[in-house]
Parts: C-alpha cells; structure tokens; sequence
C-alpha cells in the first residue's frame, strides 16, 4: 500500500527509465539538495531494474520482502552500493529476511515488530535504519502508529530495547490534501528528535519537499506504467 498514491495509470512518454530519471533529478535538485530519491521497483523485474542501476542510481525501494529476495540478491552482487528500503507493511516472520536484506525499514508500527527487529539485528551484527510509520489519517485500514501515540512508542523502542529509531514514514489518504500530512510529520519529527523524513511520491514529492521530506519514494515515474498490480 505504501505507493497508492504513485501514477501508476500514467500514459507511456515513450522514455526509457534512466530518462525519466535523469529529468526527476534535475527537478529534484532545484528544489532541494538534501532529499534521497528512492526508486520504487516493486513489480519490476530485474530486467527493468538494471538500466537505472548502469545508470548510477543506488537507492532502490520494494513492498513485500519475499518479491525483493528472489531479485535483489543477484541484482546486489553486480551492484555492491545499492541500498534497499523496504517502504511496505512488515509482518513479525520476515522480520529476520528483513533484516538480512533491507539496509533501511520504513513501515514499523508496532511494539511485537519492533522486539523481534531488535532481537533480530542483536543475532545478526546488522542493524538497518529503522523509521516508524506513523499513520497521519489515522485509517482503520492502514498500517502505522497514531500521531498521539508516536512520542511514546519511539521513546519506549529507544529505552526498553535499545533501537535506533532514525525517523518516521507516512502516507497520507488519497482523497486528503497531502500538505497538512507532511506538515504534520515535520512537526513529530522534530518533537522526537528523529532526523529522517519519509514521505511524498510520484503525485506529491514537490509538496513533500517543501516540508523538509529527506526521502521520496518515486515508482512508476521512473520506471513508467506498471503491467502487475500488488
């Protein structure tokens, strides 16, 4: 769910993806230095993947961590500096397939996740950055921690199991204006001490920019239409 918000119906422009790339980081540019540009690659094969990372992109983004595991592993021994978020739901089992392969987790959201994360990166010696998804709309239907609780459940991730929380995630509803959201998680940010601000995509980046976003998660604006759905 992290990318409903992405154009997949968008029209092909007839440009191949480290185009539509180079053209999303010169607008990037001129709107801030400071924001890492996450290629969402969820339902893309890693034929599709391949000319983005030739053509110096790094920093990738998947949904489900058993699609990133049978393409990425392979993908990463060509590409050594790639670094991968996972920008969608976690569930407590692939916690430490996570772990293993993902050197950014955006989606945690609750306080079982975050115990066996920290167990797991404890095992491991691996310990990706880990962001809270807060769920701004507070969705029923939605991942993430509510805004009034999300003080408390990073500082009881920081206290009680030690984990570095680097910041936060969200995604607001489809039918709301984006603006408050962002300004919203801007706000917590600060009040949490949490530097890393995920959020904003393919339909409302420059939005998310304005609100200080270090991360935007851009899919099918790079990669163009999608022919899978998730």
């Amino acid at each position: 769910m992290t990318e409903t918000r992405d154009q997949d119906n968008q029209e092909n422009d007839g440009m191949t993806a480290p185009e539509r790339l180079a053209k999303i980081r010169h607008e990037v540019a001129g709107l801030s230095a400071r924001v890492e540009l996450i290629a969402v690659s969820k339902t893309f094969p890693a034929t599709a993947i391949t000319p983005v990372l030739a053509a110096g992109h790094r920093v990738f983004g998947e949904n489900r961590v058993q699609e990133a595991a049978e393409k990425w592993p392979d993908l990463k021994s060509s590409f050594p500096d790639t670094e991968l978020h996972l920008i969608g739901p976690l569930q407590s089992n692939k916690a430490a397939q996570a772990v293993a392969l993902f050197d950014v987790i955006h989606s945690l959201d609750r306080m079982k996740l975050a115990r066996v994360l920290a167990d797991e990166m404890t095992r491991q010696d691996r310990h990706p950055k880990i962001l809270v998804q807060v769920n701004t709309g507070q969705e029923d239907q939605k991942s993430g921690i509510s805004p009034e609780e999300t003080a408390d459940f990073i500082r009881d991730c920081r206290e009680i199991l030690n984990l570095n929380i680097a910041g936060l995630m969200c995604l607001p509803p489809q039918q709301d204006v984006a603006g408050p959201h962002f300004a919203l998680l801007q706000k917590l940010s600060q009040q949490c001490d949490v530097p890393l601000l995920s959020m904003g995509m393919s339909g409302d980046y420059e939005e998310a920019i304005k609100f200080g976003a270090t991360h935007i998660r851009l899919g099918t604006a790079i990669f163009g239409p999608r022919t899978a759905k998730l």
